[in-house]
């Protein structure tokens, strides 16, 4: 796969030998068990092996110095090699520019100086003891604002080497001894196009302002000191911190908030700031958020009020106690937070830590019941506003190229002046003439380029809004149409994007029998038949209150029955998850536990299922399927109801969270009805292979199921007596308690029940794709677009649906990248990755920060060479950074797709960015260049809108400046005809006619132009791969017009020179007439599929021109251009200038056909 990029220094045979076999027994070891020390993979035995890992790019001076020193290496080298006398004016003038640099970064930091991001302390209640103020909390998208608008419009206009030539000409114009013809020949045409731009400009910006006035008009409740509740902006201006509590509703909410300011939150209100959880209306003392905005999940997350407040009285006593939150200076991490809560009037005081649990990021939405917080950071302190990056103004591909061609047209223009000065032997006031003769030649560079690009532009547009068969497509941004036509790389997020993040449960396995979709009839009868039979002697014994003497679990110990089997994998799968039920009718969360309540608030038509992740709700409905019901859930408890219909009481003991290190998640629960206690835990195959107990079908089903795109689940269980919970709970409290190593001592808690566990069963969860993800993808990848996924899910989440939507094939090898946390493992990774071929990488945005530190060259190198790319746990930050990381190592076009608020960043650094609004919010649709409604609509907006915006816009704009050669060519020769005198040959309306109405709609129709049906083009995808080479507008094609316009220019001019009778109009008006029609010619010649309009458009021009011929008195002898002569002379210079071309263009065409007439034939 990268044969050709070479990570190694050259060695000697013997010490690369050496090296060899202990690479080889490093990487044919077996991966690190549950106890094995990570550290270890890595450790190299000798100097001369830890040099053989090494990439190029690191000296061999780079591994003996320390990590903090590897930057300044090449500094020290160029230091050393310009020591000596010879290396002195290097130094100086070194010194010299260094020196210039620091006061440049200097002044700048002084002009645009950021205020330090600090930690700080947030008082409850207490204004005057705010440390410092914060900044305000409104939303602003707008590019401009009053005073910046008309100079920013222009700066974006005149950067433009095209515009900014036009707009020098016609300042010239002003200055007599340069003027030539009229001022509104070259005013009218620059005012046009500076009128359409300012008008889209503001209607853009008058968007974006009503936009962002209507979020910001939101309302928000603030609790005060005196316990009452008043309704203010959410901008908070003017609130000093400290001031009060905020209560935002969901239709009371509004835009800018100064730090330390409590809030209440009801459910579905959007939180304005971040925020620390004080207090809740749920007894529990939890809330769900819906983060979806912030990180692209749907699914709900819990959050836990801070313990100390949430136990007080009364809400009014949040302002009676002394007490302060320390939080961490603003950080883009939106995964983790690190805090305090300290009580100082209590005794003794009170000290709580504060993690992510305790916060509610702005921008994430109050899921259920009422929450209180305390702000701790606005504006642009929030995680969400340092997520997402400033929009930037994209400029398509096309017109850098035809802004190059421009440049090149210019020095052609004065390459030409000159030597028509020349030829004048510098006579007279020469420099006057070179001056005049830029003038004359000035339409070798047509102005009307930009207007005929901006509204082929919006005619595109237009197409791809209206266009049937993909519904609800708008562009947001119209100039860059034609780069959906150029696209090499397509980075799409996960959830929402190319899955409808909808799980269905599909697959039960117990070791010796498996149960399909087809077949959860028989678990259903298994399990209702379980529960009758445990119903029925709990009755007749009369114990069911009595609890036996040890804890067991139920059924023979000897071989189970099916029955048996099945009641007890579906008992773990309904008690080991995170999922709540939710009940409308209700406040939130139901936790009642008498039977007359959950008789009347427990119905089944408003229960709703929520949890962190989708899998667990698929998992429960699955349950609640065949008979067993999860109807209440809080922090302690937990109600199963039977297929009998009899409640059943858990006690949760403890709860043991997944996370992407442990891989799993457990829960300890206590049977109210026997007091057994039972450890269950359910997590991926790779880690609880290892503490089940002994069995030979595991692996073999996690494959089987993996490749039917299946996320795998192994569930296991423990029963556990009181001595070993209590003994358990004793380490496992003083684990967490521990100030140094926590995680690493509660993790070895936790490990030491995950012993000889009972293996239960095996679940397959289908994640649901978007409707024709499979096919769009296929046909993407055959139009040569490579396609990275950028998800913040977990790695076997995102490997699974890159799979199952085939994204990488199943017969394709994907190399997962282990977890890198130095330099010396990232290397390490990186030569094990050099080693496959044609392979899918997964990677994380851990272990990515980590190589793009050291190795970003490498690793993009080797990452692009893959068929498919996975980058799981990014942050929208990381997203960002990958496309601009594309950008700068491949010059290739990039594509960014997504549909939630953390997908913004991405689509807004991409060169095009496609929005799809859904379940996610309308925040990346918004944010978009163009937005669409499914996934698979991106097929045809590439196929057909892409590639026909691209080529045609590609022949439209060679073609017009084709227009400006010809006439350019003719004044040229009729100047040198002259005795080299700078002379206009056509003046006043004439000039202006022929590029407006003589020949402005023939031309114009090219954007109607077809080289292939759309059907021809989404069945042959193939063809979209030739445009990324850029082979329709190249300064080949561009040489060709050039040449074609020299040889008309000449004929046409030539021509009337020697047809003409006695008078010189009669030249201009055979020259002009001629001109006119070649160019009515030329635009047929260059149509490939006819459109009715361009009939017309041929037509009226034509009509337009012979009309006017009787208002031309001033330019031509009407007399002549009535006679025959006049018209057989037109005709013959017409068909010498353009019938060759007609002959070529057949020749071609017959010997050597493009590859879309291969299919249109």
């Amino acid at each position: 796969m990268a044969d050709q990029i070479p990570l190694y220094p050259v060695r000697s045979a013997a010490v690369a030998a050496v090296a060899n076999r202990k690479r080889a027994a490093y990487y044919s070891a077996a991966g690190p068990g549950p106890g094995a020390e990570r550290p270890s993979r890595y450790r190299l035995e000798d100097e001369s092996a830890h040099l053989d890992e090494m990439p190029l790019m690191m000296s061999e001076e780079g591994v003996e110095n320390e990590e903090s020193d590897y930057h300044t290496l090449p500094r020290a080298r160029a230091a050393r090699r310009g020591r000596g006398l010879r290396g002195l004016p290097r130094r100086l003038c070194g010194g010299w520019a260094s020196l210039c640099t620091s006061c440049c970064d200097w002044l700048v930091n002084v002009c645009r100086r950021q205020r330090e991001l600090r930690a700080r302390t947030v008082w409850l209640g207490r204004p005057e003891k705010s440390e410092e103020k914060h900044p305000g909390n409104s939303i602003r998208n707008q590019k401009y604002n009053v005073f910046t608008f008309i100079p920013g419009v222009l700066y974006e206009q005149f950067k433009f080497f095209l515009n900014l030539y036009f707009l020098l000409v016609s300042c010239s114009q002003f200055v007599p001894a340069l003027k030539i013809g009229y001022l509104y020949t070259y005013w009218a045409p620059l005012g046009f196009v500076l009128a359409v731009t300012i008008t889209r400009e503001a209607v853009d910006e008058f968007r974006r302002f009503r936009r962002d006035k209507e979020v910001n008009a939101q309302l928000y409740s603030k609790l005060t000191v005196r316990e009452d509740v008043c309704t203010v902006g959410c901008v908070f201006e003017g609130i000093p911190p400290g001031a009060g509590l905020f209560i935002l509703d969901w239709d009371a909410f509004h835009g800018a908030v100064q730090s330390t300011v409590f809030g209440a939150l009801t459910e579905n209100q959007r939180i304005p700031s971040d925020m620390v959880f004080l207090r809740t209306s749920e007894k529990a003392g939890s809330c769900f958020i819906r983060t979806d905005q912030l990180d692209g999940e749907t699914d709900w997350k819990l959050r836990v009020a801070v313990s100390c407040t949430q136990r007080l009285p009364a809400l009014g006593d949040l302002f009676s106690i002394r007490a302060y939150v320390h939080a961490q200076k603003p950080q883009l991490d939106i995964h983790g937070f690190e805090g305090t809560f300290t009580r100082e009037d209590s005794d003794p005081p009170v000290h709580e830590s504060l993690s992510i649990e305790n916060t509610l990021w702005a921008s994430t939405v109050v899921a259920s019941g009422t929450v209180i917080g305390v702000v701790i950071y606005t504006g642009r302190e929030t995680r969400s506003v340092m997520n997402t990056s400033n929009p930037k103004n994209k400029v398509g591909l096309l017109d850098i190229e035809l802004n190059q061609l421009t440049k090149a047209l210019f020095l052609a223009l004065v390459a030409l002046s000159v030597v028509m000065v020349t030829l004048q032997g510098f006579a007279g006031p020469w420099y006057r003439n070179l001056f005049r003769f830029l003038l004359l030649f000035s339409y070798i560079i047509p102005i009307s380029l930009r207007v005929n690009l901006d509204m082929g532009k919006a005619a595109y547009g237009w197409m791809m809004m209206r266009d049937e068969h993909i519904p609800g497509t708008v562009v947001r941004t119209s100039t860059i149409p034609e780069e959906l036509g150029r696209l090499v790389y397509l980075l799409t997020d996960k959830t929402g994007t190319l899955t409808q993040n909808e799980m269905v449960f599909k697959r039960l396995h117990l070791g010796t029998v498996s149960y399909g979709t087809d077949t959860m009839d028989e678990v259903q009868s298994h399990v209702r038949s379980a529960y009758a039979q445990l119903h029925s002697q709990a009755g007749g014994n009369g114990a069911s209150s009595t609890p036996p003497r040890k804890a067991q679990p139920p059924g023979p110990r000897v071989r189970k029955s099916v029955s048996s089997r099945v009641y007890e994998v579906v008992r773990a799968i309904a008690l080991c998850h995170n999922v709540t039920p939710v009940y409308e009718s209700g406040a939130g969360v139901t936790g009642e536990t008498e039977h007359a309540e959950a008789d009347q608030d427990l119905s089944d038509e408003n229960r709703t299922y929520q949890a962190s992740s989708p899998d667990e709700v698929a998992l429960v409905q699955w349950t609640e399927s065949v008979g067993l019901t999860l109807v209440s859930r809080d922090l302690m408890s937990m109600q199963l109801r039977t297929p009998g219909g009899q409640i059943l009481t858990y006690r949760v003991l403890q709860m043991f969270p997944f996370t992407s290190e442990s891989k799993r998640m457990g829960i300890i629960v206590r049977d109210e009805s026997t007091a057994e206690i039972t450890f269950y835990m359910k997590g991926a195959d790779a880690v609880m292979a290892a503490v089940v107990q002994y069995n030979d079908w595991l692996e073999e089903e996690c494959g089987n199921m993996a490749r039917e795109g299946l996320r795998t689940l192994v569930v296991a269980k423990r029963a556990l007596t009181e001595e070993q919970y209590q003994d358990f709970e004793s380490r496992y409290a003083q684990a967490k308690l521990s100030v140094h190593d926590r995680a690493l001592k509660v993790a070895a808690a936790v490990e030491s029940l995950e012993r000889e566990m009972q293996l239960l069963g095996l679940t397959g969860v289908e994640d649901r794709l978007q409707a024709d993800v499979r096919p769009t993808l296929e046909l993407l990848r055959n139009a040569g677009i490579k396609i990275w996924m950028l998800t913040g899910d977990k790695l076997e989440t995102a490997t699974c649906i890159a799979k199952s939507s085939h994204l990488v094939s199943r017969t394709q090898d994907v190399h997962v990248f282990r977890p890198v946390a130095s330099r010396g493992e990232a290397h390490l990774e990186l030569n094990a990755f050099r080693r496959k071929h044609d392979c899918a990488l997964v990677l994380s945005g851990d272990s990515l920060e980590v190589c793009l530190r050291y190795y970003e060259h490498e690793l993009v190198e080797l990452a692009c060479q893959c068929p498919a790319v996975v980058c799981c746990r990014c942050s929208p930050t990381q997203k960002a950074c990958i496309v601009r990381l594309l950008q700068q190592h491949t010059r290739r076009r990039t594509c960014a797709i997504g549909d939630g608020g953390n997908d913004v960043s991405m689509i807004q650094a991409a060169d095009c960015g496609i929005g799809i609004e859904g379940k996610e919010g309308k925040a990346a649709s918004l944010a978009a260049d163009f937005s669409i409604t499914q996934f698979r609509h991106i097929g045809r907006l590439l196929m057909v809108h892409g590639r026909s915006s691209y080529k045609r816009s590609a022949a439209l704009g060679q073609f017009v400046m084709h227009r400006g050669l010809i006439i350019s060519t003719m004044q040229a020769v009729f100047s040198s005809v002259c005795y080299f005198a700078s002379v206009p040959l056509y003046q006043g309306f004439l000039m202006v006619g022929y590029a407006t109405i003589y020949t402005m709609f023939p031309v114009f129709s090219l954007v109607l132009d077809q080289d292939v049906k759309p059907d021809m083009a989404m069945l042959y995808p193939e063809l979209y791969k030739d445009l990324t080479k850029g082979r329709s507008l190249s300064f080949k094609t561009f040489l060709v017009w050039v040449v074609i316009s020299i040889y008309q220019g000449g004929i046409l001019m030539y021509g009337a020179l020697v047809l003409f009778e006695s008078e010189f109009v009669h030249v201009v008006a055979i020259s002009f007439t001629a001109l006119v029609l070649t160019e009515l010619l030329m635009v047929a010649l260059t149509v490939r599929t006819w459109h009715w309009l361009m009939v017309v458009a041929e037509l009226l021009s034509l009509g337009c021109y012979v009309a006017s011929l009787a208002f031309l008195n001033e330019y031509f002898d009407v007399a002549f251009i009535t006679t025959v002569a006049f018209v057989w002379k037109v005709s013959a210079v017409t068909v010498v200038s353009c019938l060759p071309l007609y002959v070529l263009k057949y020749l071609k065409r017959k010997l050597s056909p493009p590859s879309y007439s291969k299919l249109t034939s």
